[in-house]
């Protein structure tokens, strides 16, 4: 009797969550940050509250039909088989429940695939193990990727606890920077194996595949930094691939975008300045 008690004992504990996990327990699926991840939401909870409306009304039925009709009350069972009327009704009532709900589940997916009318294109592709950024339309293009305090820290034998590095595996060096309010559309592709670009706040994951091109958008509505990582194993690295997006306000994403637009002129002043230089070298 003891064995099954400490047997149980220690299956509990490896059931009940960690301190830290249980920290982070959320009983709800979180709201976002996005058009988008707002109308997810309202879809999950309205689906939630229809759902907890049935099983009341399921169980209020069973508990009271089997306390009223129990055998000591002197309840005799029926002597019919089936109900044509009672089949009817609960193959109707479940049909009808299921269209109420596609209807706006419907409408939430279209919009999701609606990539019309966005005020702003960018072109993501995935890198083992680093993403590329190119503003289509706009002369600026940049890698992304996993900030160096995060890549010192992870190294075997580094000495750094990673517990003191802010934002560990979640912070990079160039992150992509949207204005707020804006509909951003995201062109999705990979350039060696599949990846998957994902940030949770924005209630928004697709795959990056080579020769392929997916596309999803998003508009934010707060101002803030938002975080996500690669969602599809990649190789080695995969842990190692964060995505970072800064919304800023409109402003102060004009001014990030002209000094991009220079260091990119710059850039390629020095590139063309170093290619002729080459080219007088191999002549002479």
């Amino acid at each position: 009797m003891l064995k099954i008690v400490k047997f149980a004992a220690a299956l509990l504990a490896v059931c009940l969550p960690a301190g830290a996990a249980l920290a982070a327990w959320e009983l709800n699926m979180p709201r976002g940050a996005t058009e988008l991840s707002n109308e997810i939401y309202g879809l999950h909870m309205l689906t939630l509250w229809v759902c907890v409306a049935i099983g009341v009304a399921v169980f209020t039925v069973i508990i009271y039909s089997v306390v009223k009709f129990r055998h000591s009350q002197g309840s005799v069972p029926a002597k019919f088989s089936h109900s044509t009327k009672a089949e009817v009704i609960w193959t109707l009532i479940p049909c009808a429940i299921l269209i109420a709900l596609a209807i706006p589940a419907a409408a939430t997916l279209v919009k999701i695939e609606d990539t019309r009318d966005s005020d702003l294109s960018v072109k993501v592709t995935g890198y083992q193990w680093k993403w590329h950024y190119e503003y289509l339309d706009q002369d600026v293009g940049f890698f992304s990727t996993l900030a160096r305090s995060s890549n010192v820290a992870r190294q075997l034998d580094s000495g750094i606890d990673p517990a003191s590095v802010e934002n560990y595996l979640l912070e990079v060096d160039n992150p992509l920077v949207v204005p707020v309010g804006a509909k951003v559309r995201v062109l999705l592709t990979a350039a060696d194996v599949i990846h998957a670009w994902w940030v949770p706040e924005f209630g928004m994951k697709k795959d990056a595949i080579p020769g392929f091109v997916n596309e999803l958008w998003f508009r934010a509505d707060t101002i803030g930094i938002y975080r996500g990582q690669c969602a599809e194993l990649c190789g080695r690295d995969h842990g190692f691939m964060p995505v970072v997006v800064d919304v800023r306000s409109q402003q102060d994403y004009e001014s990030w975008l002209q000094s991009q637009r220079e260091d990119s002129q710059q850039a390629r002043k020095i590139e063309t300045a170093t290619r002729l230089a080459n080219v007088e070298m191999r002549s002479e």
